[in-house]
């Protein structure tokens, strides 16, 4: 298990800048963040894009390539989404990162990017099973984690091939702690934005906490 409880943002400092962008991801670790989790997408024409919802600016994005969403944000003055590449070549020595897939059909994608630049600290996670299934079974050595939102999706974890599990903060319990602990899986939780439910996600032994306010995850942990 972590020596250090792992501080993380959640799309960065997305309390205090625009989520999943490089100004966000700066200042979570400027906040003094050990890194931060991100979300991937992609396009239509399969380039990923760092973007929570299946919709930008109006588009949908598996239904455009990358050049319309470009021109998209560029009409609107807004720039246009960092890709999985562009995190990983800025912050894969600075940085934890926590990559969540958010769909299907980009995992051989991620693994290469992954392999390429062999972050110094990270793992994969997906609330899909099916991706953490495909990508385990494109590279075994690739580090995953298995999101949970629910009991029902908790379940999953025994089955996974995931070392992490990535429980909402609710679903935290001792005897959940003991199990996973014991089964030799670590365990960071989401998404934590109370100073109680922090100490309390602490004193539970969880091994990381992402947080919207770094700052104040710092503050109350670091």
């Amino acid at each position: 298990m972590a020596e250090k409880l792992l501080l993380l943002g959640h799309r960065g400092a997305r309390r205090y800048a625009e989520e999943n962008t490089l100004p966000a991801f700066d200042l979570a670790l400027d906040h003094g963040a050990h890194g931060f989790e991100f979300d991937v997408r992609r396009t239509r024409d399969l380039h990923t894009v760092i973007v929570h919802d299946p919709k930008l600016h109006g588009l949908v994005l598996r239904r455009h390539n990358l050049h319309q969403i470009q021109a998209r944000c560029e009409h609107l003055h807004h720039a246009a989404p960092p890709s999985l590449e562009d995190v990983l070549d800025h912050y894969s020595r600075s940085a934890f990162l926590n990559i969540e897939v958010k769909v299907r059909g980009i995992e051989a994608i991620v693994a290469q990017a992954v392999r390429r630049t062999q972050p110094k600290r990270y793992f994969i996670s997906s609330f899909l099973p099916g991706v953490v299934k495909r990508l385990h079974r494109l590279d075994r050595n690739l580090i995953l984690g298995a999101l949970a939102q629910t009991p029902w999706q908790l379940r999953r974890w025994k089955v996974l091939p995931a070392e992490y599990v990535v429980p909402h903060y609710r679903l935290l319990t001792p005897r959940l702690m003991e199990a996973l602990h014991a089964a030799g899986r670590k365990v960071v939780t989401w998404t934590v934005n109370d100073p109680r439910h922090m100490r309390r996600a602490a004193e539970l032994g969880v091994d990381g906490i992402i947080s919207d306010d770094t700052k104040l995850l710092v503050a109350t942990l670091g």
